[in-house]
């Protein structure tokens, strides 16, 4: 099973958007605080239609707490600064990715941190800040997904 780890997500839509894509890849999403809305607001249960009762979706309080919870994970963060494409991780099942809040993306305090395994980028076009975040999620996790041989998956 992947972990998707979003840090102190700040659009409610980008989430529900989350938490429809781990409803269909089997992955769980975990959530680090502060949150800038709460679960049960319109927009993510809008954004994740009829979702979320088959999403697996945790809440933390902070990044060393996501970290307890998943001790021997690989958190791969994701950044535009990474120096490893997504295609190029050998991803492996309980690896946890990693992505920062709208629009800053990670701190440096989180990509620094000592159990981040490494910085993972998804190419773009040059001049081109940053991706939409859950559809960088997205992206990240179905490539994960599809080196582990889509297990579940129809």
């Amino acid at each position: 099973m992947l972990h998707v780890v979003l840090l102190e997500p700040r659009i409610a839509g980008n989430t529900g958007n989350a938490i429809r894509m781990v409803a269909g890849t089997g992955a769980t999403l975990h959530l680090i605080e502060p949150l800038g809305f709460t679960l049960d607001e319109p927009r993510v249960r809008r954004a994740g239609l009829d979702y979320h009762e088959l999403a697996h979706v945790l809440v933390h309080p902070d990044l060393d707490a996501l970290c307890d919870a998943l001790p021997g994970a690989r958190l791969w963060a994701f950044t535009t600064r990474g120096d490893l494409r997504h295609t190029d991780v050998a991803w492996r099942d309980g690896d946890a990715l990693l992505f920062g809040p709208e629009p800053t993306g990670l701190p440096p305090e989180a990509l620094t941190h000592p159990r981040v395994t490494g910085l993972v980028r998804i190419p773009m076009l040059a001049g081109r800040r940053s991706m939409n975040l859950s559809n960088a999620a997205a992206v990240a996790t179905y490539e994960a997904w599809r080196q582990l041989g889509f297990p579940g998956g129809a």
